[in-house]
């Protein structure tokens, strides 16, 4: 009977062996798929947060860019606004230079003309204080053209700074 028993343990052993190699096997099979299923959503949800990052950031660049062509056309506007109010300043400037030359003219030609000194004194007064008026007159003049002119030019851009402020400054 000791024959017997070492004969059928041998096979039970060999097949209690391959039977928890079996399933050591399947366990790993298992363990190894449930491990690349993982990695594989771990992976996808990686590619789906770079995805959206990088949809973020070119939808950030879009509208950076857009923002700053809306400014170059702020500023040009602002330069065209002040080119055409300096030339419309020049022009005033030239003008009322031409008519301040074309009164002194008229002056000297008149105080030649004079036959006492008495005369002479009350003219140059006369002029002098005329010229002090209009050298007033055109001085406020050209200080509210000027004033105009800086508000009208930094109009453009200080919308952008507003828009700016607005688009830029709350928290994204």
């Amino acid at each position: 009977m000791s024959s017997t028993k070492t004969k059928a343990a041998p096979a039970t052993t060999i097949e209690h062996t391959a039977e928890a190699a079996t399933k050591g096997f399947d366990n790993t099979l298992a363990a190894v798929k449930e491990g690349i299923e993982k990695a594989t959503k771990g992976l996808e949800t990686s590619q789906a947060k770079l995805k959206e990052g990088v949809e973020k950031a070119v939808k950030k660049s879009e509208e950076f860019l857009a923002f700053n062509q809306g400014t170059l056309e702020a500023a040009i506007k602002a330069s065209q606004i002040y080119a055409a109010g300096f030339q419309d300043i020049t022009k005033h400037l030239a003008a009322s230079s031409k008519a301040s030359i074309e009164e002194t003219v008229a002056f000297t030609k008149t105080l030649m003309g004079v036959k006492s000194v008495k005369e002479a004194v009350d003219l140059q007064t006369g002029f002098a204080k005329s010229s002090i008026e209009k050298a007033v007159s055109e001085s406020n003049k050209l200080t509210d053209a000027t004033v105009k002119l800086a508000e009208q030019a930094i109009a453009p851009l200080t919308a952008r700074v507003a828009l700016a402020v607005e688009t830029f400054g709350k928290a994204h």
